[in-house]
């Protein structure tokens, strides 16, 4: 063979040189894709990929040459070492995903043809799949279709270099507004499937912020710092009182002296009928938390399919909750409730360990001798609360071995967590069984859309005892002590200038009306289209008369779908094609009146060729015939000035005499 015949062609993407414009809008779109990414990976990591970055930028404006394989095989080696380093693992997802973005500027680095070009276009729709792994709020999907967007862009300007940039905006825009309904009926027919999506290993790193199994003094105050969401609650009439907003969590049983223990989740039990109270029915949408707690309001009366209900009255979901999740709940408020109790377990709620906190044991035991019943030694222990000058506040005091002691006859001063634990270890000195329950008090109603709204900064403790008449009651020593807790909220309660998160500080009003708007709309995303699971899917498939669809007729139904929309798009570009533009009508009619004179254009003949025959046929005519075709060309071909030119040969055409 020939050395021309061995020659790749000019056109072929393995020869074809990538522009600088190109490079710039693969460079902007990998910018797009990794910013979250950005976020959670190691500062060290995130500017080494910048670099990357820069150095191709240099290397295009300099001209210099592309560095050689073994160098940037090299630099990916030492980058698989450091992230071997920082997470003692390369397959997980964070480690997988923070490499993928390294790797992405070393792809960028050999880029140079336009096959490179298109890889380095295909792995930004990679890094934009993985952002969802991590967060599928709003903002997140706003970004990923902007950096569709410019990906699209960058591709149909690769395969059309000759195009300028306002017409390849426009066919990536056409081409997003194309592919739309697809989309839709992708996310409306595919089979759903249920439970995490990715089988890549677990990061052991992985931090959620949320209540625990736990509670030592000062944990609650830190969650009372943060803003993040924790469930947002929808009722399906008036919304219950600020006194009645009690969300029920972790219950917690064992003390050591300064931290209080859940243990293991005690035996299942059926949900009591409540007598008396207020029935409330309301759903729930609650953030993703690693654990199994479903949060209600007390007391359940009916419970969500899935969950089972624990002997102190937890909610718990069958599954780890590590994905958003919405559950329908009817409660009963100050409901009153079966006196029973296991003998056990009220063994259990008196256990005290040994040789702690003495002062607050003397104290219990004064109050015990004295009493005559166990309501009795309730009241009193209400009354040391309210009337004992203690202080609510988020930066409490450290406190040492004898937590109670402390905080009950030193420091005085505390958050929820102190006021519960004291309360509960004084009851149970006296001889009054006690437990600790955690959960959520109060929250932000939206005047928005009426949702109610749940953040981690309403994390709250209180104490249940367990009275022979009345069986567990709930007692909240903060709010005897700090009554403004319970009526107006943590930003009243706390000391002015208090370390508040930004959005509760008074003087942000305005910010905290433009969030509310902000949590309508983000509700809404989250119902309508994160909260699309396979029950919704089977009930649209029933309102589309197949109320027994399996994943058999999802798959044809999505088949019929997709093939009806391609037979539409093909239509419709048939009918474009079809359909002739301003200048090729003007041409046709040009040419039609000139066939009626005797010049028939030949269905292969070009229109220089025919401009050419008609200037001989009427030689008085041929400056006009010439000047008709030169517009012609220039128009079609992309050298013409214009509405101008347009104009021109409408009027030369329309006006021609060829006498």
């Amino acid at each position: 063979m020939s050395a021309s015949a061995l020659a790749a062609h000019p056109l072929l993407p393995e020869s074809r040189l990538v522009r600088e414009r190109d490079l710039a809008g693969l460079v902007l779109a990998l910018l797009l894709t990794a910013g979250p990414h950005a976020l959670r990976a190691p500062g060290w990591l995130v500017v080494l990929t910048l670099l990357l970055y820069a150095w191709r930028a240099v290397i295009l404006v300099n001209r210099w040459e592309l560095p050689r394989r073994g160098f940037i095989l090299l630099i990916a080696a030492a980058a698989l070492f450091g992230v071997w380093l920082e997470y003692r693992m390369i397959f997980g997802r964070a480690p997988g995903i923070v490499l993928l973005m390294f790797f992405s500027g070393l792809k960028l680095l050999e880029t140079r043809t336009h096959r490179d070009a298109a890889i380095v276009a295909f792995l930004c729709c990679f890094l934009a799949i993985t952002n969802f792994l991590y967060s599928q709020s709003i903002p997140v999907a706003l970004l990923m279709i902007a950096a569709l967007y410019v990906v699209t862009v960058t591709l149909v300007g690769c395969n059309a270099p000759g195009r300028p940039l306002r017409a390849d905006l426009r066919t990536g825009g056409s081409l997003l507004i194309q592919a739309a309904p697809a989309a839709l009926a992708l996310f409306l027919l595919f089979p759903r499937v249920e439970g995490p999506a990715w089988g890549l290993p677990r990061d052991s790193r992985v931090a959620i912020t949320g209540l625990s199994d736990t509670m030592t003094p000062g944990a609650v105050s830190e969650l009372a710092r943060s803003d993040a969401l924790a469930f947002r609650a929808d009722f399906s009439g008036p919304l219950p009182a600020p006194r009645q907003r009690y969300w029920r969590g972790p219950v917690l049983w064992d003390f050591d002296g300064r931290t209080w223990h859940a243990g293991a989740p005690l035996l299942r039990r059926a949900p009591e009928v409540p007598l008396g109270g207020q029935t409330y029915r309301y759903s729930v949408v609650l953030e993703p938390q690693q654990n199994r707690w479903l949060f209600a309001l007390e007391s359940a009366a009916l419970l969500p399919p899935g969950a089972r209900l624990t002997a102190d009255r937890q909610l718990l979901a069958e599954q780890v909750i590590r994905s958003r999740q919405r559950y329908e709940m009817t409660s009963v408020a100050d409901a009153n409730l079966d006196a029973d109790e296991h003998p056990g377990l009220l063994q259990r709620a008196l256990e005290l360990p040994q040789g702690s906190n003495p002062r607050a044991l003397a104290l219990a035991s004064a109050w015990r001798r004295d009493a005559a019943s166990a309501n009795e030694i309730l009241l009193r222990g209400v009354e040391h609360f309210r009337a004992g000058g203690f202080r609510y506040t988020l930066e409490p005091a450290l406190l040492g071995r004898d937590s109670v002691d402390e905080f009950l006859f030193a420091t005085r001063e505390g958050f929820c967590e102190h006021f519960a634990s004291a309360f509960a270890f004084l009851m149970r000195a006296a001889g009054v069984p006690s437990r600790v329950v955690t959960g959520y008090l109060g929250g932000d109603p939206n005047p928005v859309d009426g949702i109610l709204t749940l953040r981690q900064s309403d994390a709250h403790a209180w104490v249940e005892v367990h009275l022979p008449d009345r069986g567990w009651v709930r007692v909240d020593p903060t709010a005897a002590a700090i009554p403004g807790r319970l009526d107006f909220g943590l930003a009243r309660a706390v000391p002015q200038g208090a370390a508040l998160p930004l959005l509760m500080r008074p003087q942000f009003e305005w910010l905290r009306s433009m969030r509310h708007r902000w949590d309508a709309i983000a509700y809404q995303w989250n119902l309508r289209v994160l909260g699309y699971n396979t029950r919704r899917q089977q009930e649209l498939m029933s309102w589309l008369g197949m109320p027994s669809a399996d994943w058999q007729v999802l798959v044809a139904a999505l088949a019929a779908a997709l093939g009806s929309l391609a037979l539409a798009l093909l239509a419709w570009s048939l009918r474009r094609t079809g359909r002739a533009d301003a200048v090729e009508r003007i041409w046709r009619q040009y040419c039609a009146r000139l066939a009626r004179l005797g010049v028939v254009r030949a269905p292969h003949e070009g229109p220089v060729d025919f401009t050419d025959r008609a200037a001989r046929r009427w030689p008085l005519a041929d400056e006009r015939i010439r000047r008709i075709g030169s517009l012609y060309i220039d128009l079609r071909y992309g050298k013409g000035d214009g509405p101008e030119a347009l104009s021109e040969l409408s009027a030369r055409v329309r006006g021609l005499k060829l006498a």
